[in-house]
């Protein structure tokens, strides 16, 4: 029989689409990225084999609207990260397919640019996937997975600013295949999910350098089986999607163990965090 361990779970307020791929409103094939637009109360999901980005009501559940179709110009191809970039009225998206990264207005939810192209050098990417905005420094941070780093842009104007990491290993500041990150405003730091390292390394916000790192292989509290997303929650809690444990694991900003929370054969991808209703949403399976 099949398992529903999210189904049957009470601490799960709002399930949006089915554990069966669809493409109608509301449904999903391989979700990924998720990002709260706090000003409007939605949710937005990335869509990722229906090339789109559908926005949920974060009140009910309920479908609201959705972006992009299956293209090169100007749709989306296989979306995988999203962040809300209020101060310049815009949705940054990062299309793993096409190797760039989406720039959509978050008021009408229509294109309006794109930037970077296959490559290695800057501003080029190799499969793109976590974004984030830097909103003490005028910055977006997009990993570069397959570059194994973190490419830094100006969020004025898109233009390369700097790198982080761009070597692949596992000495700190190393990478293999990062895939999401996020941003401790309030302590200045870089919270990078290493995927095939198993493990998530801290780094300087400031300068992006190695603070410290946590984790390691295996499926144990605080071990990891492929960390594939990443978010703060409140009071600077790190939360991570460890995809393969098909679980979610809470840690404090020191990246001590807390908590996990089973998601029983759904292999959780992306996470993110309301701060104003304190709600975790998290993607799994086809919802």
């Amino acid at each position: 029989m099949e398992d529903d361990t999210l189904g049957r779970d009470a601490r799960i307020k709002l399930s949006i689409g089915t554990k069966q791929p669809g493409d109608a409103d509301g449904m999903f094939y391989s979700p990924r990225g998720l990002a709260f637009d706090h000003h409007r109360g939605l949710l937005f999901v990335a869509d990722g084999f229906n090339h789109r980005v559908q926005a949920f009501s974060c009140d009910d559940g309920s479908f609201v609207s959705k972006l992009g179709e299956k293209s090169y110009q100007p749709g989306l191809n296989e979306p995988w990260g999203i962040a809300i970039d209020h101060d310049h009225d815009r949705i940054l998206i990062t299309e793993v397919a096409s190797h760039r990264v989406s720039n959509w207005s978050v008021c009408d939810q229509s294109f309006s640019s794109r930037t970077g192209t296959e490559g290695v050098g800057a501003l080029e990417f190799l499969l793109p996937q976590g974004v984030a905005v830097d909103k003490h420094h005028q910055r977006i941070m997009v990993v570069d997975s397959r570059n194994n780093r973190v490419q830094v842009l100006s969020s004025i104007d898109l233009s390369f600013l700097c790198a982080f990491g761009g070597k692949q290993g596992e000495q700190p500041g190393e990478f293999e295949y990062p895939s999401d990150l996020a941003i401790d405003h309030d302590r200045h730091r870089i919270i990078v999910a290493d995927v095939f390292n198993c493990r998530v390394q801290v780094l300087s916000l400031i300068d992006g350098s190695f603070l410290f790192e946590f984790g390691s292989y295996g499926s144990g509290p605080g071990q990891f089986l492929y960390p594939r997303g990443v978010c703060i929650a409140n009071q600077g809690r790190i939360i991570v999607a460890d995809c393969e444990c098909c679980r979610l694991q809470a840690f404090t900003h020191e990246g001590h163990h807390i908590s996990s929370f089973d998601c029983g054969d759904e292999l959780p991808c992306g996470v993110a965090f309301d701060e104003h209703r304190g709600l975790i949403a998290f993607s799994a399976g086809h919802r």
